[in-house]
């Protein structure tokens, strides 16, 4: 779930609000974090007790509802993995130039969904996905923690605006909280643990630290990232509004940051690529055998469609993740309100009660998601 939420959009998010805000952003970074746990910590727990995918719970609850929010996941994960696979490809590029056209690395992307589609395809696929997207999410903590001591950042006062913010801004943080939780990416770690057989009330206390565990591995490399950024714009670097993040990377670390960026670029797309496919077929899987049994071919083309229409689009990854953005602002919600209510039918969770101080943290970030998100969608197409 952690290396699903970091991806291209991740990281280029965290940049621009870096040089809009500056040490300000500790603050929604801060706040973010909060909603995401709320937000993550309710759906874990719930689909854990219920012993039931999303999708199967809310056509228990209302029939009809998981069809709906199968369709929706399944669309904003592949308008998602179009710009996973093309942030995959710049990511190879900066290593390696594969293309000479930088903005739309068709070689590097179809290398990358090569090495996606061998993951799904290997014979212990589970275990390989679990162990690629760890040794990936270290490596990208690991490299950015050394450009950020690089870039020499204000901590202390990053540290002290977090708390006691200078400006702040409601649009940075719901864009953090759809960046993080929102669409099918809280819905990774709940399906996979559920396909892990770690589920029922005997194994909330491992459910509910891992859904902590995953929020916490996702922030640091937020607030790393923050702390690289800040560092450079602090010290009078400009960065280029074309590809912001690379910029922080190349001006803390000059040529080794740069190629580093690629790298910690490449690690966050993959692994998104990876997430993205797994979690929206899971939601297909229990809507019809048909899915169920071709699960494996189903990802294959999930991944081979998310290709071909970055290739044939034309289109960099930017102007694809701001649309899938809006709509995983709006799954949101709507996925929440639906667990949310279906916590309170007896007949779906059995004895389990639910804390009330987590259901009202869940309807919190319902409400805020919802109205914010819909502000996102009528600036986005109005």
């Amino acid at each position: 779930m952690a290396t699903s939420a970091i991806g291209p959009g991740f990281i280029t998010q965290t940049t621009v609000f870096t040089q809009k805000l500056l040490t300000s952003f500790g603050f929604v970074i801060l706040v973010s974090i909060l909603l995401d746990i709320a937000a993550q910590l309710n759906v874990w727990r719930i689909i854990a007790v219920a012993e039931m995918r999303a999708q199967d719970l809310a056509n228990t609850l209302l029939p009809g509802m998981g069809y709906l929010l199968a369709v929706l996941i399944v669309a904003g994960g592949l308008v998602f993995n179009i710009g996973n696979v093309a942030g995959a490809g710049l990511g190879m590029n900066v290593v390696y130039p594969f293309d000479a056209n930088l903005e739309h690395p068709v070689i590097g992307a179809g290398i990358s969904a090569a090495i996606a589609l061998f993951i799904f395809w290997f014979k212990e696929a589970g275990v390989a996905m679990d162990w690629f997207a760890k040794i990936l999410g270290f490596i990208m903590i690991g490299l950015t923690l050394y450009v950020a001591i690089s870039s020499h950042p204000p901590v202390a006062e990053a540290v002290y605006r977090s708390f006691v913010p200078v400006t702040t801004d409601t649009t940075a943080i719901v864009t953090l909280v759809g960046g993080t939780v929102g669409g099918y990416i809280s819905f990774a770690g709940a399906h996979r643990l559920l396909d892990a057989g770690i589920k029922g009330q005997q194994q909330l206390p491992q459910v509910s630290r891992s859904s902590v565990s995953a929020i916490l591995i996702a922030s640091t490399m937020r607030i790393l990232l923050f702390l690289a950024a800040l560092g450079v714009v602090t010290s009078g670097g400009v960065l280029n509004p074309e590809n912001p993040a690379a910029s922080v990377f190349q001006i803390a670390a000059g040529e080794v940051g740069y190629r580093i960026f690629g790298i910690v670029l490449w690690s966050a797309a993959i692994t998104s690529v990876v997430g993205s496919a797994y979690t929206s077929v899971s939601f297909l899987r229990t809507l019809h055998p048909f899915f169920e049994k071709y699960q494996r071919l189903i990802t294959s083309l999930f991944i081979l469609i998310s290709m071909g229409v970055f290739t044939f689009l034309q289109q960099g990854a930017v102007q694809i993740l701001v649309i899938a953005g809006a709509l995983n602002g709006l799954i949101l919600p709507v996925s929440m309100a639906l667990l949310l209510t279906a916590v309170l039918k007896k007949k779906l969770m059995g004895d389990y009660r639910h804390p009330v101080w987590l259901s009202v943290a869940g309807w919190i970030v319902v409400v805020i998601m919802g109205i914010m998100g819909g502000q996102a969608i009528i600036s986005l197409f109005f």
